[in-house]
């Protein structure tokens, strides 16, 4: 799959799912469900010719393991995983899935944690939360030499356009009035 760039809806709420499914955007983000909730999911997402990404961390009863993921290719079929954990990115990879890091960068020390993270699960993208930081996104683009999405906390246009100037190839959100902007 290729890399999504511009906004990407980001569903938190079931309310917010049809919503995105009739935006105009190609990929959205799935971030809190249930594993039994998961596959229909993606199977109305794909009937509406979506990209489905998946945020393995957040689907409550899916184990962050090699058989999760099994289960996640052969069942509900994504067509990308985000995840904060290493081993999660690389079996992803590994599967042909698209990879996203992402990471929750609080000092940096975190900062210097996710950058040896990166160069160890190789993702293909890496999500920076959050994404208000321009000079963070810019540096973490340049260290990895990998595509950004800048996410978290994102709340008005400028900001968006901010971290496109600064680099990201895409911004994830879950506020539903950001979803018109490209």
């Amino acid at each position: 799959m290729e890399i999504p760039t511009g906004v990407l809806p980001a569903i938190r709420k079931m309310k917010d799912f049809d919503r995105a499914l009739k935006s105009k955007h190609a990929s959205i983000v799935l971030l809190e469900t249930r594993l039994s909730q998961l596959k229909s999911m993606v199977t109305y997402a794909k009937r509406e010719h979506k990209k489905v990404l998946i945020h393995f961390d957040l689907i409550q009863g899916l184990k962050a393991d090699e058989y999760g993921m099994e289960y996640l290719i052969r069942e509900v079929k994504p067509d990308g995983i985000l995840s904060t954990r290493g081993n999660i990115i690389t079996l992803a990879r590994k599967n042909n899935l698209l990879a996203i890091q992402r990471m929750f960068l609080l000092d940096s020390l975190a900062l210097d944690h996710n950058i040896k993270l990166i160069e160890r699960s190789r993702p293909d993208c890496v999500e920076v939360l959050p994404g208000l930081m321009p000079s963070i996104v810019e540096q973490i683009k340049e260290e990895t030499n990998l595509p950004v999405i800048a996410g978290g906390l994102i709340k008005e246009q400028n900001q968006i356009a901010a971290a496109y100037e600064a680099g990201a190839i895409a911004v994830s959100t879950s506020n539903i009035d950001l979803w018109q902007f490209d």
